[in-house]
Parts: structure tokens; C-alpha cells; sequence
């Protein structure tokens, strides 16, 4: 699995550096600073790619005396760093924009950019449903991530298209400095919305309904109650734990043969590989 990741993110590296290096040519020639913010968000997207090729390349290591887990939370962690990557880039365009409010230049728009501009917004589509399915089929939480901040990048060129077209069209080059600050904000959105999915995971938040897993629990005859459910990790990666209650005089064999059957129902519902460890404990009815 790590190994199609792998190849997955050298693809879209090469993708996201030739649009990137398309977007910061034209948008230097043309005098456009919502063209090179443009062209620096993709850039750092083929950043982001090199982290999540770093990441894989670690998480990918076997479980090991030091790690019983494994290394799957070094993939989680270069999320959390691509996060804070595009912080560092949207502040640096929100301050550009400021700058260029103060020192407005008129771009010099041309045909070609405009064709240029709407070839990589056609690239930009194409990665962000690629790498988003590729990320779904193959349980990478780094591809799926990287996808959602691509997708980002569709909304940004369209509003960059957007400016360059008004002030094609008479409208103030003032568009042009509002648009970078919309730039902006999508790059600190996106960054935000990594930075919540990869903290939550390495925090051990919650990562299935804790009614859901009681429910498949209690539909064994067996079981009469459970209680300390709890879950953790991301979706190729789960685990739960919990504690149910069972007839005081049932066998090591039967509550053996139980608890597998309570993971393999639980693994059946959820559609995932889950790992579930369960403490018995005898039910008193009194």
C-alpha cells in the first residue's frame, strides 16, 4: 500500500511544480500578484508532496521493539507539518497583498496568461480527483489531505481567473490585491482543516460512535452489558477497546470465541481493518 502512495505523490509533485512554475513565470511577466501567490500556493503544494514522500518513507518501517504499533503516525505527523507549511505561505500572500493595497501596479494581461491560467486550473482538477481517490481506495490519510488543500487551489485559480478578467474588463486593478487576500484565506482554510483532521488523530480523539460499536456489541445474546468504550487512530489504522459483561460461568473457550466474533462484526459494520481488544468482566444482576 505505501508503495502506490509513494507513487502517487511523485506524480502530483511533478504536476504541482510544473503548474506552479507556469503561474510564477506568467504572473511575474504580467505584473499579476494574485497570479504569483497563485503560483507559490501550487508550489507549496509540491512541497507538501516531498513531507508526505519523507512520511511515507517512515511510516512505511515494520513494527519494531520500539514501536508496537508501528510507524503509521509518522504519516499523520508530516500532515500536521504540511499544515503549518501553508500557514507560513498564506500569512507571507496575506502581507503581500497588504503591500501591493499601498503600491497598487496595473497587470499586464494577455491572452496566453488567461490560457495559461485556465490550463492549470484544468491540471489543478484533474490531481485534486486522482489524488482524493487514490487517498479513499488505498486508506491514505496524507493523499486525502493533500487533495483537500489541491482542492483549494481550483477555488483560488477561479477567483484569480476572476480578477485578471475584471480588470481586463475596466475594473479597478485594485481586484487584483483583494483576490490575493482571498488567496489567502483559502490556503489558512485548508491549513486549518489539516491541522484539525492530523491533531485529532495524533491526540487519540475519538474515531468511531461509541453508540455505534455498544450497538453491534449488544447484538450477541452473550453480551449483557459493555461500558469504557473507547477508540483511536485514523481509518486504516483503528483501534478499539472496551468492557463487556457476560454470564459469570461462561468458558475461556466461549468468551474467546466471542470476542472474536464481537471484532469480526465490528471489522463487517465499519468496513475497515479494525483492531479490538475487550475486557470481560462477569454480569451481576443484582
Amino acid at each position: 500500500m505505501f508503495m502506490q502512495v509513494r507513487r502517487v505523490l511523485w506524480i502530483i509533485l511533478f504536476a504541482n511544480l510544473g503548474v506552479a512554475l507556469l503561474k510564477i513565470v506568467v504572473g511575474t511577466t504580467i505584473g499579476s500578484v494574485s497570479m504569483i501567490a497563485d503560483g507559490y500556493h501550487s508550489l507549496s503544494d509540491g512541497s507538501s508532496n516531498v513531507v508526505g514522500l519523507i512520511g511515507i518513507r517512515f511510516a512505511s518501517q515494520p513494527v519494531d521493539e520500539d514501536h508496537p504499533y508501528g510507524h503509521r503516525k509518522f504519516e499523520t505527523l508530516a500532515g500536521l507539518f504540511i499544515a503549518g507549511m501553508l500557514f507560513f505561505v498564506g500569512g507571507k500572500i496575506f502581507f503581500s497583498a497588504i503591500d501591493r493595497f499601498m503600491n497598487p501596479v496595473v497587470p499586464n494581461i494577455t491572452l496566453s496568461s488567461l490560457i495559461v491560467l485556465l490550463a492549470t486550473l484544468c491540471t489543478n482538477i484533474f490531481v485534486c480527483v486522482y489524488e482524493y481517490n487514490k487517498g479513499k481506495a488505498l486508506g491514505s490519510q496524507i493523499l486525502v489531505s493533500d487533495s483537500l488543500h489541491t482542492k483549494s487551489d481550483i477555488y483560488v485559480s477561479i477567483g484569480v481567473l476572476g480578477a485578471l478578467l475584471g480588470i481586463k474588463l475596466g475594473m479597478p486593478p485594485v481586484i487584483d490585491p483583494i483576490a490575493s487576500l482571498i488567496v489567502s484565506g483559502f490556503i489558512i482554510y485548508a491549513a486549518y482543516g489539516i491541522f484539525k483532521d492530523t491533531s485529532g488523530v495524533l491526540v487519540d480523539r475519538a474515531a468511531v460512535d461509541t453508540n455505534k460499536i455498544r450497538d453491534i456489541a449488544l447484538s450477541f445474546e452473550q453480551v449483557k452489558d459493555t461500558h469504557s468504550i473507547r477508540s483511536r487512530g485514523c481509518e486504516p489504522d483503528l483501534y478499539i477497546d472496551m468492557h463487556i459483561m457476560t454470564e459469570p460461568d461462561m468458558s475461556v473457550e466461549k468468551s474467546h470465541e466471542l470476542i472474536h466474533s464481537i471484532e469480526k462484526q465490528i471489522q463487517k459494520e465499519l468496513g475497515k481493518p479494525v483492531q479490538v481488544i475487550v475486557h470481560l468482566e462477569p454480569y451481576d444482576v443484582v
